[in-house]
């Protein structure tokens, strides 16, 4: 009878998502920024932010070329997949800014950083709202949400209704509801966007 192999396994998101943080962390040790990068790799900027979010499952021969752009042996890219979860720290204006869906003119999200592992349970990112003229698109993720306004008044529509939101105030509600900003009362605004995502049931 054959026997299991005790070793766990790692998927390609899983793998995407590790890599993606491992490329992020070099590139912050060393104060670059993703253009510096791009042109050290010869990579385009969008090609290395969708890897840094684990959006895309590199070939060797781009993490090669990361690695070699970063001085660093292959290997390194790997290095922690099979290690204790760590604590992140993303320090002060350090958050990296993230292609969104809602991204343009006035509009600004930072990444504050995840935890290794298979899931990305918690997303936290600063928002900062800058045009008042902007359209706002709607958001529907699973999971719930809850945001802290930090700067700033807004209305924050949810379903069919609308709630004003002031500094100190906080909203947390379930992500399948179409969400968003509504209309801008106090420039700039800025909250934390803290998105607790929902764990395959094992």
């Amino acid at each position: 009878m054959k026997q299991s192999d005790p070793r766990p396994t790692v998927n390609r998101d899983v793998l995407s998502r590790f890599v993606g943080q491992r490329v992020r962390d070099l590139r912050r040790q060393r104060s670059q920024t993703l253009a510096e990068l791009a042109e050290r790799s010869a990579m385009s900027i969008a090609m290395l932010s969708r890897l840094e979010r684990g959006l895309v499952s590199p070939s060797l021969g781009t993490l090669a070329s990361v690695a070699q752009a970063f001085g660093v042996p292959l290997t390194a890219m790997f290095r922690g997949l099979d290690e204790e979860h760590d604590a992140v720290i993303v320090r002060a204006d350090q958050g990296v800014e993230i292609l969104h869906v809602g991204s343009g003119q006035g509009r600004r999200y930072e990444d504050l950083g995840v935890l290794r592992g298979p899931n990305r349970e918690l997303e936290p990112v600063l928002v900062t709202l800058t045009d008042t003229d902007a359209v706002f698109p709607l958001f529907q993720h699973p999971g719930v949400e809850l945001i802290y306004m930090l700067r700033g008044s807004l209305e924050y529509g949810y379903g069919a209704n609308r709630y004003q939101l002031d500094v100190g105030d906080t909203m947390q509600f379930h992500g399948e509801i179409a969400h968003g900003p509504v209309k801008l009362l106090a420039m700039p605004v800025q909250f934390l966007s803290l998105k607790l995502h929902r764990l395959d049931e094992g």
